[in-house]
């Protein structure tokens, strides 16, 4: 059989790399290649994702190869999948890299790889890939490296002074669940490995407080990603599985992704994907608790009694509507904690309301200059000049609040 060209390798591993979305690369150190070198992990290109933060990243995403000695039922590339498999060398992913980011088509690396042979082995391939960016080519850019929970503790350890962020999927919600679907995989294993990564962070940035000349380890921390709806876990289970993560291994994000049905799949998969949707309600819930001071149980309080976020409305709506009571809030009086209850009112709406209210009293009008939606948060708060008075209680307040049904407009109307 003829060896697949490096354009249809690539074509391959950039397809099968494109299920993990764990791949924004804010967060890291800034370095550039002015005083030499190649690279910088600052800087534009062609946009393949998003950063937190906003800006556009462009990152060559890709597997090493994907060939896998496990059979995850979930995972397009397990060993039982009718797949074509390709792989790379870890030359070829660093002269892809370096070809592709000359020609300003990306600012970094997003490697990830099946197990090939062993774990270990897969492992010092994916190490080698990085080595040979910073060490022969002195690459200044961003790399993030998928970890091997599987592989040797030491080796995964070493991958954190290659790359700015180190990530290891928890795979599944659920212990249960990634037993049933992943038999290959060990949760305690998952997560020993994550809190080995942890510990190091910690220690080198403590190091590095101490001592300028200590080295860089993964500056941009870890990440995890878990798959959505493969299992039966509910939304309130998914909460407070990443609730714990955040707090035990310190992530700087945790990704989901909605599962998606694959060829040939496992009788044990649902028949179809859940919606795309839930993806974005379970990244909103998240967002209130990394930045609107949400505990995961009132995001829980949220969820109807299946443990489901509606996915016609936001979180943060539905857990007003759900508590009804702690509202009308007077905005000029009101915590900072209480306004970012508000739905409508975003992290720097309140800033600049608490800015504000320290020179004169907020009017609506000076709401309906801070938030997009007026309408949205009229319910919910008593200005100057305004109080709901009954509207909090009535009946239709969700159809009145909630996003109108789109309508299809017409190219030719009159």
């Amino acid at each position: 059989m003829t060896k697949p060209s490096m354009a249809e390798r690539l074509e391959i591993l950039a397809d099968a790399a494109k299920y993990d979305a764990s791949c924004a690369s804010s967060g890291t150190t800034k370095r550039n290649a002015r005083a030499g070198g190649v690279g910088s992990t600052e800087g534009m290109g062609i946009c393949h994702s998003y950063a937190p933060d906003g800006r556009c990243i462009s990152l060559l995403k890709i597997l090493l190869t994907n060939h896998c000695v496990f059979d995850c039922h979930y995972c397009i590339n397990r060993k039982s999948s009718n797949v074509r498999r390709a792989r790379f060398t870890p030359q070829e992913v660093a002269d892809l890299t370096i070809t592709f980011y000359r020609r300003n088509y990306i600012e970094g690396l997003f490697l990830s790889s099946g197990i090939v042979k062993s774990a270990d082995h897969t492992m010092e391939q994916i190490i080698e890939t990085a080595r040979i960016l910073r060490e022969e080519h002195d690459f200044r850019g961003y790399i993030h490296l998928k970890m091997i929970p599987e592989a040797d503790a030491e080796l995964v350890a070493r991958a954190g002074f290659f790359a700015d962020r180190v990530s290891i999927n928890v795979e599944l919600p659920t212990r249960a669940g990634l037993t049933r679907l992943a038999p290959d995989k060990s949760a305690p294993q998952i997560e020993g490995a994550m809190g080995g990564l942890r510990t190091a962070i910690l220690d080198h940035q403590d190091a590095r407080s101490r001592y300028r000349s200590a080295p860089e380890f993964a500056p941009a921390g870890q990440s995890t990603q878990m798959i959505v709806g493969a299992d039966g876990a509910s939304d309130a289970d998914i909460v407070g599985r990443a609730s714990g993560l955040y707090d035990r291994f310190g992530l700087r994000r945790v990704y989901y992704s909605a599962f998606s049905p694959i060829p040939d799949a496992s009788a044990v998969l649902p028949l179809k994907r859940p919606p795309l949707i839930r993806e974005h309600r379970l990244y909103q819930s998240d967002w209130l608790m990394r930045f609107y001071g949400y505990t995961p149980a009132e995001v829980q309080q949220a969820t109807d009694a299946q443990g489901m976020l509606p996915l016609d409305i936001d979180p943060k709506l539905a857990w007003a509507l759900a508590f009804r009571d702690k509202f009308p809030l007077d905005v000029n009086r009101a915590s900072r904690e209480m306004l970012l209850r508000v739905p409508g009112l975003g992290v720097r709406s309140v800033d600049a309301i608490l800015a504000s209210r320290r020179h004169r009293r907020i009017r609506l009008a000076d709401l309906a200059k801070l938030a997009v939606s007026l309408a949205k948060i009229r319910p919910f708060i008593v200005t100057a000049d305004w109080r709901p008075t009954s509207l909090l209680d009535r009946d239709d307040l969700r159809r009145i609040v909630g996003p109108r049904p789109s309508e299809q407009l017409e190219l030719f109307a009159p």
